[in-house]
Formats: C-alpha cells, structure tokens, sequence
C-alpha cells in the first residue's frame, strides 16, 4: 500500500495579507453570510426589517431637534432634518459595519472551529450586510429629499461612492478590532462606547466648518470620516467646498487601515480557533 496523503490547511504566510482568488472562490459562502446576518439581525423583532429605516429616522429627529431646535446651529440654509439625515446614512453604514466586523469571528466561532474558510470572509460580510441597511434607508432619503422639494444635483452620484469609501474605513477599523475582540471579549464594549463619541466628533449633526482655528487642519487629519461627512453634504446638497485634499487624506488614510489591519488579521486566523 502506498503512502497516505495528507493534505495541511493553514493559513498563508508572506507579505500577501489578502488572497483574492480564494475570496472569489469562498464568494457564495460571502453571500450566504451577508444575507444571514441580515436576517439575524431582526428576527424575532415585532417591527421586523422596519427597523432599517426607523433607526436613521429616530436618530435624525433626537438630532435635528438637540442641534437645530435647541442649540439652533446652521445647517447651510437646509432643513436639519434633511442636513443631518444626509450625514447620517455614511456615518451609520460606518459604525454599524465596525460594529459587526470586530464581533465577526466571535460570533461565528462554532463555524470557525468546524470547517476552513478565508476568514476574512466574516468582517467583509458583515460591511455587505451594513450595506443593505444603506441601501433600504437611500429610499428614505429620496422621499425626504422630495419632501422638501429640494433640487437634483448631477454630484448627487458622487453620494454612494464617497459612502463606499466610509465602508471601507470601517472595513479597515473591523479587521483592526477582530482579532482583539477574539482575545479579549470586552472589546465590544469598548467599541460601543467609543462610537458614539466618535460620532459626536464627526460633523454629523452639525457643520464642520464651525470647527476653526488650528483644531481645523487636525480635525480633518485624524479623523477620516470627517472629510467623508463633509463630502457627503457636498454631494447631496452642495454644502461646502468640492471634495479636495482632505478627501484624499481620508482615502490614503483609509487604505492604509485596510491593509495594516488585514496584515494584523491575517497573524489573529493562525491561532484564532485556539483563542476561541
């Protein structure tokens, strides 16, 4: 008889964090994740999917009224409805997608331990399902826009593209998180405590050019969804100067998130079932 064969699953090595033809090999599997965790994410809930849209909708008024109603800051001439709504469709499909991505290997580790996948498909799942809830909650945005009867802008079309680049720094951000999160559970609880603040230092509900002085060059340094809010607005309602340096800042900044943090992921997979 001759030798066995016995063929060793491991994860690759080498300056090569990502492996993109073994995701587009795993792809349906992408899909089939994605979709399930939509529908986890309501299920058993009395409103169901409505919670989708009822969410951006509950936070866009608490919002409009704290920041337009009572602290009465401007909002570029727009109703604060529409103003602070329009931000808050990228700044939620960040947050919810750093959210998910940093739990995407604790939440799926009976899977994890039964079977060999690129792991990384989990975090890119979880972007895609936050995607979704973008996605239904562009509808709202369009009836709000018609609402006011505001105008349509050719830029308009630059909205989802410049809401791509929020996901994929959220993307960056959840490979950063998931292999910590693996390590030490009470990760999660410090990213539901740290965003919230995060959002109140990203001009979501208010304009970033009441940030001035030196606090101005620093605040569209180091914090990358500032420039992707500000070019959201821009978009959508032409508030502010055209997407420029700052937007490329983001972006470089961003590219640089998601491929030291697949690097970082990448090291987590080798041991993440012993971890887990």
């Amino acid at each position: 008889m001759g030798a066995e064969r016995v063929t060793r699953i491991a994860p690759r090595r080498g300056l090569v964090a990502i492996d993109i033809g073994e995701l587009w090999h795993h792809r349906e599997l992408l899909w089939v994740l994605a979709g399930r965790e939509v529908k986890g994410r309501y299920r058993q809930m009395a409103l169901g999917a409505s919670w989708i849209v009822i969410q951006p909708i509950i936070n866009m008024i608490v919002l409009s009224f704290i920041f337009g109603g009572v602290a009465k800051l401007p909002s570029g001439g727009f109703p604060y409805p529409v103003f602070t709504f329009v931000a808050l469709l990228p700044w939620q499909l960040f947050a919810s997608g750093v959210r998910s991505a940093s739990q995407s290997l604790v939440q799926q580790q009976a899977m994890i331990s039964k079977v060999y996948f690129p792991r990384l498909i989990l975090p890119l799942a979880s972007i895609l399902a936050a995607g979704v809830d973008y996605a239904a909650s562009l509808a709202v945005l369009g009836l709000l826009l018609l609402g006011y009867g505001l105008p349509l802008r050719s830029e308009m079309l630059l909205y989802i593209p410049i809401s791509a680049l929020a996901a994929l720094c959220a993307l960056g951000v959840g490979l950063w998180l998931a292999g910590l999160s693996a390590r030490y559970r009470d990760v999660a609880l410090g990213v539901q405590f740290l965003l919230p603040i995060w959002q109140y230092l990203t001009p979501v509900a208010y304009a970033g050019a009441l940030v001035t002085g030196s606090l101005a060059g620093l605040y569209q340094l180091l914090n990358p969804m500032t420039p992707i809010i500000e070019s959201s607005r821009w978009a959508m309602l032409g508030i502010g100067a055209a997407p420029g340096l700052p937007l490329l800042v983001a972006l470089l900044t961003t590219v640089v998130l998601v491929i030291t943090g697949a690097i970082v992921f990448r090291q987590s997979e080798r041991n993440i079932v012993d971890v887990l």
